[in-house]
């Protein structure tokens, strides 16, 4: 065990006075390595609560950069960061909240061609996008890989997430199996969402990830979480792994590849 500081046990001492993290927990946090896909509306709460809770390693994983369009829920960015690829503005916030983590940057979309090589080092992973193609795509490379990782959408008033841990719980295809058709789903740029549902969303994936590191409760693991903001009514609906998933099924052999992306038909 490492000899602790004063510092590091006040910075973390309501995580050490928990029964279920005590100092072996937080240990295990600060040796954790955590992979967040995504900038935005979700990655945002989700890479601020990985910093404070002290997570040793935490990748970020973003093409884009910061827009003024954004800064309604993805609150990771200020105005001043518009125009600053988000990777490099989340990683100035999650350093100034806790500099003693260590932040690696992936300015690049995720693709079926740099997946692996993205998400190989870490211990769990985070899908924080906002497309039906990179759910996807992260899905069959975790299966691939066995990394443990939480999947989280976000639309209007409402939001869904389950955990997933390859091969012995239901996985994001054993539920959906398939990107839906062009047009039946929209997009949040077209149907717009109301930022504080990103907020809630990315608080229950950052708590599932430190339930994990350390242990601690029972992840959402067959389970599909979802919430409608309008009426504060939360469901959990039971999933059953597929025997026959074209992913993590008994014959199933996964092939990354990019999915098509489907375009909203609705006016932005």
């Amino acid at each position: 065990m490492r000899d602790w500081n004063d510092e590091e046990l006040e910075r973390y001492s309501r995580h050490i006075i928990l029964e279920e993290v005590g100092i072996e927990g937080q240990e295990k946090i600060l040796n954790a390595k955590v992979l967040i896909i995504g900038a935005g509306g979700l990655g945002s709460p989700i890479a601020l609560y990985l910093a404070a809770a002290g997570v040793g390693t935490i990748g970020i994983a973003d093409g884009d950069a910061a827009d003024l369009s954004n800064l309604q829920r993805q609150i990771i960015h200020t105005t001043k960061d518009v125009g600053t690829p988000k990777t490099l503005s989340a990683k100035a916030k999650m350093r100034a909240i806790n500099p003693h983590i260590n932040v690696e940057t992936y300015q690049t979309m995720i693709t079926a061609e740099n997946i692996k090589s993205v998400i190989e080092p870490y211990d769990f992973v985070i899908d924080g996008t906002d497309n039906f193609a990179a759910k996807f795509l992260i899905n069959d490379a975790c299966v691939l890989l066995k990394k443990p990782y939480s999947h989280g959408g976000i639309l209007r008033f409402a939001g869904q997430t389950m955990t997933i841990k390859p091969y012995e719980s239901a996985c994001y295809a054993c539920a959906f199996d398939s990107p839906p058709p062009t047009g039946v789903v929209p997009t949040c740029s077209s149907a717009g969402v109301l930022g504080a549902v990103a907020g809630i969303l990315g608080a229950i994936q950052a708590a599932e990830a430190l339930k994990y590191i350390v242990g601690a409760g029972k992840p959402l693991y067959d389970s599909l979480l979802s919430f409608d903001a309008k009426t504060m009514n939360f469901r959990k609906i039971a999933l059953r792994k597929n025997a026959k998933c074209r992913v993590c099924g008994e014959k199933a052999r996964i092939v990354l590849r990019d999915y098509e992306q489907p375009v909203c038909d609705l006016q932005p």
